[in-house]
């Protein structure tokens, strides 16, 4: 049974214009997000942040409640498999709320043309 949908589109000239990078990443990625984006070129790490961001945005509009307590962007990472496919980790206080709400599995989908990057998530119940 699905609990939640949620999507979210960025502009990447939105990630390009910021003044920095680095505080913005620290805002909002966790440490196994943050090790990826310190090994990445200027140019794959500026998607890379606008990716990770939208499927933040994407998973908490599904949840339906936004970034608050006890979930905010650090809280959630968006890692690969070694296939590429992105899954969800949570942070323990994250997940432990995630799961009173019944959740059992969620599914994000990213995609990016150009300018724009896209995310999806679904959650079940």
């Amino acid at each position: 049974m699905i609990y939640g949908i949620g999507t979210d589109l960025v502009d990447l000239d939105r990630i390009k214009s910021m003044k920095s990078l680095s505080a913005f990443a620290n805002k909002i990625l966790g440490d196994q997000e943050l090790e990826q984006y310190s090994d990445m070129p200027e140019g794959r790490s500026q998607s890379y942040l606008g990716k990770q961001f939208a499927a933040k945005e994407a998973f908490v509009k599904a949840l339906g409640t936004g970034f608050k307590d006890p979930v905010f962007p650090r809280d959630i990472q968006i890692i690969r498999n070694s296939a590429g496919k992105p899954e969800v980790l949570l942070s323990v206080k994250a997940k432990s709320y995630v799961e009173s709400l019944g959740i059992i599995k969620s599914h994000v989908s990213l995609a990016d043309e150009s300018n724009h990057l896209l995310a999806f998530a679904v959650l079940e119940k």
